[in-house]
């Protein structure tokens, strides 16, 4: 029996074939799934979305252009759901974003005022503008799941503003969850280990980074975005219907290792 058949749900955060959004959508499509997904808006935006979520195994999907630092779009862009899905048992948040000249080992006492709040702006708020919008559709309860790392938990050279961010993300997550509860609403985070994106790549040493993990972790190896998408499937479905306000790392085991 699928794990999440029948569920229907949104997905921010596809931009190419390499996003964990896709590998995340994948793997619960795999499970019986009906994915809706949000990306950034642009023609050029929507193109490489389009093509990541078809080359994932979606046909015709459901898309939406979504600034997540304008109100208005999200207004829209859950107004919009509301209408294609009636309502919703789940939401990915896999949105982050920081200027990458401020992303550099000793950069980070030079990070700018506004690059600074934009970065908590997109990475981090916009998971409390999502869950209140989302509420409005998840009558019967639902999941949350945001993707953060463990820059959010120690220093990591380069990911700088970044890491203040997931840890504000990480933050959100526990007051959300405390708040939605009531209404039958779980949020979790997952702290996966690096992984090449478009985002991770824009860190500073991060080749440093995937080799140090792959010869200090237990499992001596990186993990893959399918393993994202494995624990994403367990979050969003009854088998964690117990688990709520949580940061579940799927990293190989680094973040239990003192070095």
């Amino acid at each position: 029996m699928s794990l999440l058949a029948g569920r229907k749900g949104l997905v921010f955060g596809v931009a190419n074939d390499r996003s964990i959004a896709c590998h995340v959508a994948a793997a619960l499509s795999g499970q019986g799934a009906v994915c809706g997904f949000a990306h950034l808006p642009g023609e050029k935006n929507e193109r490489r979305a389009r093509k990541a979520i078809e080359e994932a195994g979606f046909t015709d999907p459901w898309m939406a252009a979504c600034d997540v630092s304008s109100d208005e779009d999200l207004d829209r862009t859950f107004a919009a759901a509301r209408e294609k899905f009636d309502a919703i048992d789940f939401l990915v948040h896999s949105v982050a974003f920081a200027d990458r000249a401020w992303l550099k080992p000793g950069m980070f006492a030079e990070t700018p005022r506004d690059a600074f709040l934009q970065a908590i702006d997109i990475s981090a708020y916009s998971l409390v503008a999502m869950a209140k919008r989302a509420k409005a559709i998840m009558p019967a309860g639902g999941s949350i799941v945001a993707m953060t790392y463990y820059g959010s938990e120690k220093a990591v050279p380069g990911y700088n503003v970044m890491g203040v961010a997931k840890a504000a993300l990480e933050a959100n997550c526990r007051y959300l969850a405390a708040e939605l509860g009531a209404s039958g609403i779980r949020v979790n985070t997952i702290s996966a280990g690096p992984l090449r994106t478009l985002s991770s790549m824009a860190v500073g040493g991060i080749d440093e980074i995937f080799d140090w993990v792959a010869r200090k972790s237990p499992l001596q190896r990186n993990i893959t975005a399918d393993e994202v998408g494995k624990l994403a499937v367990f979050l969003l479905s009854d088998l964690a219907s117990g688990v709520t306000a949580q940061n579940v790392f799927v990293d190989a085991g680094y973040s239990s290792i003192g070095l």
